[in-house]
């Protein structure tokens, strides 16, 4: 399932515009990645929860010509699925 898909699966349900619906679930999208991106926590009920975690720094293989390169610490974006979800 792509954007498109849920854009038009909300214009199917709502009987809204296409306009509307796109602005509406862009709207939905900007949120969760300004949220994630303040380091807050997103939760869904029945569905997950999504939040930020610090990634440790670590030595990784180049696969081509297998040199060692230094892996820089960050952050990565972490989906815990909701039991409703699990039990699909």
């Amino acid at each position: 399932m792509i954007k498109h898909d849920i854009v038009n699966e909300v214009l199917e349900r709502t009987g809204i515009t296409k306009t509307k619906a796109e602005v509406a679930v862009e709207t939905v999208f900007e949120s969760m990645k300004k949220a994630l991106a303040d380091g807050d926590r997103i939760e869904l009920r029945g569905f997950g929860v999504f939040n930020v975690r610090p990634r440790k720094t670590g030595i990784g293989r180049n696969p081509r010509t297998g040199e060692e390169v230094n892996i820089p610490p960050g952050k990565a974006v972490r989906f815990k699925p909701g039991k409703e979800l699990q039990s699909l």
